[in-house]
């Protein structure tokens, strides 16, 4: 789908750096050269044709306090349809892809609590009969899904500018959440209204005031409970319709040093450790790669292949072949 200069520019300056202002779109407009209304107009059309997937807040669960996990099943294809629907209908259960894989269900949960993931486990494997693969982070070496949009529609990825990935703030501790900054967490986490006026619109609805949303937002936003602000490019739609999970088996006195090298790589949007399961899953680095289709993401691979050299034993790339489902975390108010 091809998208005006206007939309292309929106995306490409503000999937982060939303701006923290009473009249915010109007702020964006005075940068891009547009007005107020264009911008609201050009959002809610992004939204309308599905090229963003959502706008506003991209909260962090374990910064929230609650728990978040990557798991894993091998589902019999003669039941793959029965089990996609069990797995979706968890309200946990954020992201879900199918992967050309022997494990060929991959999904995303967060829990309010970190405790709560085990007994989401228990209960899809009680209910379906099938062993579940846990794959918690154990370290994070880089997140980060930025796109810049082409007119020629040679879309890519790019590393998130520095100035969103540190805040200009610095609170210099962890930000320990209240009941209303739970209550703001629960009114924003689906995103925000597209309207003139936002913040003021959740305020009323909270029985705030602006300044105080403002002011938590921006709390929020400096200790890391926010990620960022801003629009959330729905890669598939935009064109990078190729999903590559890439898995390195790599020494684990050397991970650290090659999680870092990797994730450094302007096109890797995810780098993680995360556990083995031998002899099933001798893998314990994750790399997500993203192209317009599978030959480009293979290409970018073999980089990787190429940098990792002998400190890597063997790898595998899971491409997604469906999205099972695919929502934002959801916390309770």
């Amino acid at each position: 789908m091809k998208l005006s200069q206007l939309q292309r520019e929106f995306i490409n300056h503000f999937q982060g750096n939303f701006p923290l202002e009473e009249r915010p779109f109007r702020e964006i407009a005075d940068q891009l050269g547009s007005t107020e209304d264009s911008i609201i107009a050009i959002v809610n059309k992004l939204k309308q044709d599905r090229l963003i997937s959502r706008f506003g807040p991209l909260y962090d669960a374990a910064r929230i306090g609650g728990g978040l996990t990557l798991a894993a099943m091998t589902v019999p294809e003669d039941r793959y349809q029965m089990v996609t629907e069990t797995v979706n209908s968890y309200h946990e259960v954020a992201h879900n892809y199918r992967r050309e894989h022997e494990l060929n269900m991959w999904f995303v949960l967060a829990t309010e609590q970190p405790e709560d993931l085990h007994e989401v486990i228990s209960s899809i494997e009680k209910v379906t009969g099938l062993t579940v693969f846990n794959f918690p982070k154990q370290q994070e070496f880089y997140i980060g899904l930025w796109l810049h949009l082409s007119s020629d529609g040679k879309h890519s990825t790019v590393p998130v500018p520095d100035q969103v990935q540190n805040p200009v703030m610095d609170l210099g501790h962890d930000h320990h959440l209240d009941d209303t900054d739970r209550k703001l967490i629960s009114a924003t986490q689906a995103g925000l209204p597209v309207e003139p006026s936002p913040y003021k619109n959740i305020a009323d609805s909270l029985d705030l005031t602006q300044d105080d949303v403002l002011q938590r937002l921006q709390n929020m936003l400096c200790s890391g409970v926010i990620r960022r602000i801003g629009a959330v490019p729905n890669h598939y739609r935009i064109g990078l319709t190729a999903n590559g999970m890439t898995v390195w088996n790599v020494p684990d006195n050397k991970i650290e040093q090659l999680g870092k090298l990797i994730g450094q790589l302007d096109f890797v949007s995810h780098c993680y450790q995360r556990p083995r399961h031998l002899p099933v899953w001798p893998y314990n680095l994750f790399a997500m790669v993203h192209g317009h289709n599978e030959d480009e993401v293979k290409n970018k691979v073999k980089k990787i292949e190429t940098l990792l050299a002998e400190n890597c034993s063997s790898y595998e790339t899971l491409f997604s072949s469906a999205i099972l489902k695919k929502t934002g975390l959801r916390l309770a108010a």
